[in-house]
């Protein structure tokens, strides 16, 4: 069980201007933690070309659209193509591609539980381990 703190508290409590986040960063594929609710990340990332094939095991992604446009490939072939306000979940287990269209770059927030990585139990020069929190 967590023991409560006041830094983690007031931490929770901060008023977040997601526009002023985005600002604080300029690297692609290097997911930032912005928030925390009942166990889950809310994360900001730049994005721009391709990712890796992944997948979550035993977690949903959500994937929100920001600025740009994502497009999330899937094994079968499909490809759900994202617009700025929109938003899709990758149910678990489900081996997944995010990219970009074109060399356009993309703003978007991921929500996801704690502690997982971006890429899954793939490893690859993308992998972060621990997401920064700004």
């Amino acid at each position: 069980m967590k023991t409560w703190s006041r830094h983690n508290y007031l931490r929770r409590m901060k008023k977040v201007n997601i526009n002023e986040k985005f600002q604080c960063f300029n690297e692609h594929w290097t997911p930032k933690v912005i928030g925390e609710l009942n166990g889950q990340h809310l994360k900001l990332a730049k994005v721009k070309g391709e990712f890796v094939w992944h997948d979550h095991a035993d977690e949903d992604e959500l994937f929100l659209v920001y600025k740009g446009i994502l497009c999330l490939d899937f094994r079968d072939g499909t490809t759900v193509e994202l617009q700025p306000g929109e938003f899709y979940i990758v149910p678990k287990s489900v081996e997944h591609r995010p990219r970009t269209k074109g060399d356009e770059e993309v703003w978007l927030m991921l929500i996801e539980p704690a502690g997982i990585k971006h890429t899954g139990d793939v490893v690859d020069e993308k992998t972060v381990e621990v997401c920064e929190w700004i």
